[in-house]
């Protein structure tokens, strides 16, 4: 058990049936009446995030966010195959869990899976990726000094924005939390 007194950045608790991350806490201590302790908190789950003032005694259950590092292997339809880097086991995930980050992830690439009480809730593509571009239009001598981009299919088939002098074959690296290309890879 925790209490709100407790509360602090990244604390994880149970709040009716549902897991929930404090993002901000302010204790307030007013001049007159009862101290209480001012909470932004998001559903790890969902995403929705709300403000709310707690009593610095009010109890809540812990919440323990299970985070393995698992390693991606195939797809076979709407079922994604995860394998336990330790005991080799595949464990299927659903397609709805999946973000939209992961169209830049291939085989045998190590992912975050989340689960709260045995149930995956989130997978975490790695935040960089080194991948092969696959097709481009060719880019022109003397276009390298401008901000210009061409649009770029990957070897996953993502499609991102790349400048002129990259071409087909070149490998380059990703950020998938923006989908924004990094640099070329060395």
């Amino acid at each position: 058990m925790i209490s709100a007194g407790e509360f602090r950045n990244g604390v994880t608790f149970e709040l009716d049936g549902q897991v929930m991350q404090v993002v901000e806490f302010q204790h307030v201590k007013p001049g007159k009446g009862a101290a209480f302790v001012r909470t932004k908190y998001k559903n790890v789950i969902t995403g929705a995030v709300v403000e709310t003032s707690f009593n610095p005694t009010a109890k809540f259950e812990n919440a323990y966010v299970e985070r393995r590092t698992m390693e991606y292997s195939y797809n076979d339809g709407n079922l994604y195959y995860f394998m336990n880097p330790e005991t080799y086991e595949l464990e299927p995930i659903d397609e709805s869990v999946m973000p939209d980050s992961f169209k830049f992830v291939k085989e045998n690439m190590e992912c975050t899976v989340c689960s709260f009480k045995g149930k995956v809730f989130a997978v975490e593509p790695p935040n960089f990726v080194e991948l092969e571009v696959a097709q481009t239009d060719p880019g022109f001598a003397g276009n390298t000094a401008t901000n210009v981009t061409k649009p770029a299919t990957l070897e996953t088939g993502a499609e991102i924005k790349v400048p002129l002098f990259i071409g087909p074959g070149d490998r380059i690296r990703v950020d998938t939390r923006s989908g924004e290309y990094l640099e070329r890879a060395k």
